[in-house]
């Protein structure tokens, strides 16, 4: 897994406010590659799964990410479904946060919200004041 750097046109590098976030271009209707990835356009790429598939759901998406750190806003980008061994589905999401980094998380660790939610709005003014 990788993420996108600061020359990427795709992911912009310098993150995002409550009032631009919508201008994230998302990596939707297809499965991301390494290529994809190496070249900007998706956050990540997972290998060795079984019936990947892109997520129906609208991106760029606001979401509360709720990680070892405790809660972060950021905004989904990228989201797939791939199963795993045991048959298992698993549904991720390419995360851009407020500071430009990447993440990947889990559907099920995060909450799905729209950018006047007040939680995501404070959450996204104080990551970029921290920044």
């Amino acid at each position: 897994m990788g993420g996108p750097t600061p020359e990427d046109d795709d992911f912009d590098g310098g993150g995002f406010d409550v009032d631009d976030w919508t201008r994230l271009v998302p990596f939707a209707g297809a499965v991301a590659t390494l290529d994809d990835v190496q070249a900007g356009r998706a956050v990540f790429a997972l290998a060795d799964t079984t019936g990947p598939k892109p997520l129906e759901m609208e991106l760029p998406q606001p979401v509360i990410w709720w990680d070892d750190d405790g809660e972060q806003a950021a905004v989904a980008v990228q989201a797939e479904a791939h199963g795993g061994p045991d048959g298992e589905v698993l549904e991720v999401l390419g995360l851009i946060l407020p500071d430009g980094a990447s993440a990947v998380a889990l559907i099920d660790d995060v909450d799905l919200v729209d950018d006047t939610d007040p939680t995501w709005r404070d959450l996204v003014a104080r990551a970029v004041d921290e920044a």
